[in-house]
């Protein structure tokens, strides 16, 4: 079930995005009146690849996977999405189709906010500091692109399990080192490019190893993150 609604959401979806801090009050209040969000359960879906878009989402609770299904029928998660990142800029900015699923995996209601192309662009040139701002994030996240490559083709599953654990620990804001594996060790398993067999023997090798602890199924420790950077290449 989705419902649109408008409240406090909206100016905290604005002021969660890095790229939109510093802006002008006036722009920024425009920002906000042009802002709208929805409710998705998880499992549902923000859009599907193929789609056509003219708006910019942003994740203001929940979890997001964006991902990508080979011939086969077989998914492959391309990225997910924490509070505050932004999604659907290739397709606002050249009006092209989505290359990519957005899905809500969140455990509770995921809170989306969405801005109209128009009322984005009309920002846009109006700030030219933001423009510019936009312009470094996508060359972020072609850097990112790249080196999601390596990450997937040069490095063995324990080194992609170690720094799938550190962006956990560092988006969950954990803790003590603790969090909550926000997504299913299959989903993880797709993520980093392997089997959840797999994700469950370099689990218990990292508890063999000191460097996690985990009560439970879902609930991580990180005890030696330093460890962790280390060996996924970080330091």
């Amino acid at each position: 079930m989705r419902c649109d609604h408008c409240c406090s959401r909206q100016s905290s979806c604005i002021t969660s995005v890095p790229v939109f801090k510093g802006m002008k009050e006036a722009d920024l209040q425009l920002l906000q009146k042009a802002t709208r969000s929805r409710h998705f359960l998880k499992g549902e879906f923000i859009f599907r690849e193929g789609e056509r878009s003219e708006t910019l989402f942003v994740v203001n609770e929940g979890l997001i996977k964006l991902t990508k299904m080979s011939a086969e029928g077989k998914e492959q998660i391309v990225r997910l999405l924490f509070p505050g990142d932004f999604f659907g800029l290739f397709s606002l900015l050249k009006s092209e189709k989505h290359y990519v699923n957005a899905e809500a995996i969140g455990g509770s209601p995921t809170v989306i906010c969405y801005i109209e192309k128009k009322d984005f662009l009309k920002t846009m040139e109006n700030n030219a500091d933001l423009s510019f701002r936009f312009l470094l994030t996508v060359n972020d996240r072609l850097y990112e692109a790249d080196e999601s490559v390596g990450f997937l083709s040069l490095m063995e599953v324990e080194q992609r399990l170690a720094r799938a654990l550190i962006l956990f620990h560092d988006k969950l804001n954990a803790r003590n080192g603790t969090f909550t594996l926000p997504i299913t060790k299959k989903d993880l398993a797709s993520y980093i490019g392997t089997t959840p067999e797999s994700v469950s023997r370099k689990l218990l090798a990292f508890m063999s190893q000191k460097l996690i602890a985990m009560d439970g199924r879902r609930k991580i420790q990180i005890l030696e993150l330093d460890q962790l950077k280390q060996m996924a290449e970080m330091n």
